[in-house]
């Protein structure tokens, strides 16, 4: 379909296409095989100034919006959703210190980031507080001019890799959530190690691991906004990130269902093209009105966002949930039309099936999307009764 796309905007789509297919492509099976992240494709996004597209302008940003990030993310998703992955959480790693951080804060660090001189991470998730983001354990006291980390975070997207973090941590534990603060750490502060890589099902070109905080000091400036901020600010870059996980769904299943329909043009059985066939065209038929039903629902959520709109957690999660459920079931039928083919590493498809589970788990299950969804459903429909 026609989005009546701006000449930028389709610009931004075509540059990411391009590095995607000519960077990406050669060295997706073999960076997946061998689990490598590839500091090499980093530097090919930073090239084409496809890095800084959210970051502010006066920060050496394009200063643009959701969608035109989006944009480009499911062009790299469509050639593999692992680098896609990196690509995109840099973004999440970033959004603290955009949305919250002071001007000084955001001089340091932001025109690094916009350049690909360095990487950021996003750090919430622990063994005790995944789902629960409330049951962060990861303590910051306060000691004189700088403050104090000590904790183990988990499943970090990044990790290692990166050389900003941004580190949710509790600063005071009688206030519950609202007893946490943000912080800024970087790589080689005294007290910052990183513990195991992952060895994961998907994603594999994506490094996940764990950061360890063993009385980690750093300057108390690095507290971003103030004290007591952190799940706020949290929740505020989780709400803006979640269409990008939808979208890497339907960059994905673009990828599989092009592959699907390439091979079964090709494919003779029974003497014809299995494309011929009644019941392959039917799963092809729902793949392309899912992707399209995705695609749309994504990008006019993301103009929402993008147009000022305040409560945006319900569009947020209804932007992760469908995508990324109709991903998983559209790359399983992928590997279905290849049959025997689809299940050898030699095609792309089950590398795109491993890929596609991880984005109904991570950035909230899917189950907590729907939480979401129905709370607020619940909240907006007791208002109108209220009000008679």
């Amino acid at each position: 379909m026609d989005y009546f796309l701006t000449e930028e905007q389709k610009m931004i789509q075509d540059l990411a296409r391009q590095v995607a297919e000519e960077k990406v492509l050669p060295l997706r099976a073999e960076l997946d095989e061998n689990e490598e992240f590839s500091r090499e494709i980093i530097k090919h996004f930073a090239d084409a100034d496809l890095l800084g597209l959210g970051i502010p302008e006066e920060y050496g940003g394009m200063g643009m919006g959701v969608f035109e990030q989006i944009l480009a993310t499911e062009q790299v998703a469509r050639v593999c959703c692992g680098t896609a992955v990196t690509f995109g959480s840099g973004g999440l790693g970033a959004m603290p210190i955009i949305y919250y951080g002071s001007k000084e804060q955001k001089q340091k660090y932001l025109p690094d980031v916009a350049s690909g001189k360095k990487l950021t991470a996003f750090a919430l998730t622990e063994s005790t507080a995944g789902s629960d983001a409330s049951g962060i354990q990861t303590t910051a006291v306060r000691d004189g001019d700088e403050y104090v980390l000590n904790g183990t975070k988990q499943w970090i997207t990044n990790a290692a890799e990166a050389e900003i973090y941004c580190v949710v941590a509790i600063t005071d534990r009688s206030k519950g959530p609202r007893g946490s603060s943000i912080f800024v750490v970087e790589k080689g502060d005294s007290g910052f190690e990183f513990g195991k890589k992952e060895k994961k099902m998907g994603i594999r070109t994506s490094t996940t691991g764990e950061l360890i905080f063993n009385d980690c000091r750093i300057p108390a400036d690095r507290l971003i906004s103030r004290e007591g901020m952190g799940f706020i600010i949290a929740m505020k870059a989780l709400d803006l990130s979640r269409p990008g996980v939808g979208i890497l769904g339907v960059g994905l299943s673009q990828g599989a269902m092009e592959v699907a329909i390439e091979f079964a043009q090709t494919r003779i059985q029974f003497g014809r093209p299995i494309i011929a066939q009644q019941a392959v065209q039917h799963i092809l038929a729902d793949m392309a009105t899912n992707i399209e039903a995705g695609r749309a629902l994504i990008y006019a959520i993301t103009k929402y966002i993008d147009s000022g709109a305040k409560n945006i957690s319900k569009v947020s999660a209804m932007a992760k949930l469908f995508p990324t459920d109709m991903a998983m079931q559209i790359t399983t039928n992928a590997v279905q039309i290849l049959g025997g083919h689809g299940y050898m590493r030699e095609y792309p498809v089950e590398k795109m099936m491993r890929d596609s589970k991880i984005l109904q788990i991570f950035e909230g299950t899917n189950q907590i999307q729907r939480n979401v969804i129905g709370q607020e459903l619940n909240k907006q429909f007791s208002s109108r009764k209220n009000k008679g």
